[in-house]
């Protein structure tokens, strides 16, 4: 049998004959889809993926052959070849599926003078028709393993190959290696090897190599590392080839996937007692198991010893080393060892190597880079502690360097800020994404505005709804409802503080955006005009609310009762009263006890009365509140003596007075001209354990020397210190002010200042 010419492609190999044969024509009818095809024997290569046969033809009309073959299963090529009487065919091919990839050969060779060691290449204008006779064609198959396309060390081989014309001998026989590799799965020793191979033909190293990576895939190490050693037994005792390089590397590769990384060191000392020196593939298997290790700096320093060596360091060399500083989340190393190999780059100093198309591989490179960079930030978000400056500098540093992560990156660390602090990092990316693309997720957006809220950042929350409004995307319910959440904040900070200006105008920002205030919103600006007494600026409010359309609640006419109450408006008040009584509104506690405040200020003691026996019809107990409220009432009015006898109906009622209730007894007392009545009253809130304020001590001392009373004032005891009042970090009632532009010293009230410019518009 005459020797073929094996050369190597992508994915496929084809072996030529370096015989001249005559052959006839040939063609394969196929069909796929319902469309009928015939397969032109002139086409110098086709390729059929729907066949799962071949069928070969010859004529004596012409002096030519054409062969074409294919399955779901395979990737079969196909190439036609003219210039010979007798051939064989060899065509290894992948399989799809399979640890090993099952690959075919047919071989197809003359048995007549051979014409040298040289690739046979036709193509469509070089078919000569020769007349002759049908030659007989003989068909042998030799099934080989096929490695995954785009192997790296698959590539070198078919280079070396392809450099070496590596020559496939055999007659008439069929050879399994899938079958033999099976065979060897569960090898041990080079003797077991030896006992599956030994009536076998000798096969090209290239073979035993994907077998070896097939072994790695499965995890049977011992079966790969048991056939290299058979192969260097074999080498010893008859001379044949022993493991290359490119075995050697195969079982570094495949002591990686097995993860028995112990046996990297024994790999590399058989390779140096071999003499075989590692290349670049050899390197970065070794990078990529320091990298499975954790093992970072050992894997950096494998690039360095790559150049050291004399060796160009391929691009996956580079993407390696990437991948080790995204392990030591070290982003800001990832993207200056980018800038590094850019100006190496940019200098020729790398990218020599014609066997690469390294302008694609450079924006690869640069890609992954942005990758690496976007991973490691994602990891800095959810570590513990404030990751935020070193994340926003690496964000900084991208731009200086022109590596820009693109929309989706952006919104998926977005999503990755959670935590308060995260809060200048949300904001961040938001104005990128706004600035630099077209269009942003509406989940997004929402992300950001319930992180602002969690941050306190309730205005910058608003901005961003703002956003949504202006720019789009059109906000939904859930913008809604987080947007006037955080109202709802800002509206109860106002109410607590008081602060019932800011609460206006967050009313008016509401509406101008299109958010309709309800009651809560509402009543907090109402409560909030109570607390600061500021009558006018309630009634207003109210009117406001219920031309809205907006059905004021018990609590609405609590706070106005109490801002007319605090203005001394008993008759507007008792209006208010009787409308919300008219309205079906049921009074409760609260508003009872503003209530019986009034009709103390308006004189109408009984009235009082009336109310505590329809409170306690209804269920409803007066409480300590009430009680202080009538009190203080009549204390205010000059009424000590009314006081003082509601100061026992509730010692009746068996309820405890408090502090504020003693004080304001006492100090209507000692006004009315009553200092040892006064005296009694601290006396005995000193042995029921209260703690009574200067201004009662004060009141009681005052009284007795304006009266002349003959008290022991040294029986009241030391001066109680003054009670220090609770007042608000002047930096904290500042920002509140600032924030919503609310001037922080009070000025008197304009009824401007209630509505919007949307609402006067429409006035």
């Amino acid at each position: 049998m005459q020797a073929l010419s094996v050369w190597p492609s992508k994915g496929v190999f084809w072996a030529v004959p370096q015989l001249d044969y005559n052959l006839g024509s040939s063609s394969i009818p196929s069909r796929r889809r319902g469309r009928r095809k015939l397969w032109n024997p002139e086409d110098p290569v086709c390729q059929y993926r729907s066949l799962a046969f071949l069928w070969v033809s010859s004529s004596s009309r012409s002096d030519r052959v054409g062969v074409c073959c294919g399955s779901p299963k395979f990737d079969f090529g196909c190439g036609l070849f003219s210039g010979y009487s007798k051939l064989k065919i060899l065509l290894l091919c992948e399989r799809k599926r399979g640890s090993f990839g099952a690959s075919f050969a047919l071989a197809w060779a003359l048995e007549q003078q051979a014409i040298g060691n040289e690739f046979v290449k036709e193509d469509s204008n070089s078919i000569h028709s020769l007349a002759g006779n049908t030659e007989t064609v003989d068909i042998d198959c030799l099934k080989v393993d096929g490695a995954r396309d785009g192997d790296e060390n698959d590539n070198e081989e078919e280079k070396e190959a392809k450099k070496n014309g590596e020559v496939i001998e055999e007659k008439s026989r069929n050879v399994d290696v899938r079958a033999l590799a099976h065979g060897l799965e569960f090898a041990t020793t080079a003797d077991d090897v030896e006992e599956v191979l030994k009536d076998k033909v000798e096969l090209p190293l290239q073979v035993y190599s994907t077998m070896i990576r097939g072994f790695g895939t499965d995890k049977r190490l011992d079966a790969a590392m048991a056939l290299v050693e058979w192969l260097k037994r074999k080498k010893e005792t008859k001379g044949s080839k022993g493991p290359n390089l490119f075995v050697y590397n195969s079982l570094l590769g495949a002591v990686k996937q097995s993860e028995k990384f112990a046996l990297v060191e024994k790999v590399m000392n058989d390779m140096a007692q071999e003499g075989i020196l590692p290349n670049v593939v050899t390197y970065n298997t070794l990078m990529s198991i320091y990298l499975e290790q954790g093992r970072s700096v050992e894997a950096l320093n494998i690039l360095e010893e790559i150049q050291k060596n004399g060796l160009c360091p391929s691009p996956v060399s580079y993407s390696t080393a990437l991948l080790v500083y995204r392990r030591m989340e070290d982003g800001h190393g990832a993207l200056k060892f980018f800038i590094e190999l850019r100006e190496k780059y940019l200098k020729g100093e790398i990218g020599k190597d014609a066997d690469e198309d390294w302008e694609n591989e450079f924006v690869k490179l640069k890609n992954f880079t942005i990758r690496i960079c976007y991973q490691v930030m994602r990891r800095w978000l959810v570590k513990e502690g404030n990751q935020s400056p070193i994340l926003l500098k690496l964000l900084a540093d991208m731009d200086n360097a022109g590596l820009q992560p693109g929309r989706a990156e952006y919104e998926r660390l977005v999503w990755a800020c959670t935590r308060e602090e995260h809060y200048v990092v949300a904001k961040e990316l938001y104005t990128r994404i706004r600035e630099r693309h077209t269009e942003i997720s509406l989940s997004v957006c929402n992300h950001i505005i319930w992180l602002m809220g969690k941050a306190k950042k309730w205005w910058a929350a608003l901005e961003i709804y703002e956003d949504l409004l202006d720019k789009g995307p059109k906000p939904n319910n859930l913008s809604y409802e987080l947007v006037v959440s955080h109202f709802n904040i800002l509206l109860t900070a106002a109410r607590k503080k008081g602060i019932w200006r800011w609460g206006v105008r967050l009313l008016n920002k509401m509406e101008d955006k299109g958010l309709k205030p309800g009651s809560r919103e509402w009543n907090a600006v109402l409560v909030a005009c109570s607390k600061a007494a500021e009558t006018s600026a309630a009634v207003e409010i109210f009117r406001r609310m219920v031309e809205q359309g907006e059905k004021p609640t018990i609590i609405s006419y609590g706070a106005l009762l109490s801002a007319l109450e605090k203005g001394k408006l008993y008759d507007e008040a008792s209006r208010v009263w009787e409308h919300m009584v008219k309205m079906g509104v049921e009074p409760n506690l609260y508003a009872y006890t503003i209530m019986a405040s009034i009709c103390v200020g308006q004189g109408k003691l009984q009235r009082v009365d009336s109310i505590l026996r329809e409170m306690e019809t209804l269920g409803i107990d007066a409480t300590v509140v009430t009680y202080n409220a009538i009190i203080s009432g009549c204390a205010r009015n000059g009424l000590s003596s009314a006081a003082f006898e509601w100061f026992h109906r509730m010692k009746v009622g068996k309820i405890q007075p408090n502090e504020i209730t003693y004080e304001m007894l006492i100090e209507a007392l000692a006004k009315d001209g009553k200092p040892r009545l006064a005296f009694e009253l601290y006396s005995r809130a000193q042995n029921e354990g209260l703690n009574l304020s200067t201004k009662a001590y004060d009141a009681v001392v005052l009284s007795s020397q304006v009266h002349s009373a003959t008290i022991d004032v040294s029986l009241l005891g030391p001066r109680p210190p003054e009670k220090k009042k609770k007042l608000l970090a002047r930096k904290t009632l500042s920002a509140f002010c600032n924030l919503a532009d609310v001037p922080r010293r009070a000025k008197p009230f304009d009824r401007k200042e209630i509505y919007s410019q949307q609402t006067e518009g429409n006035q």
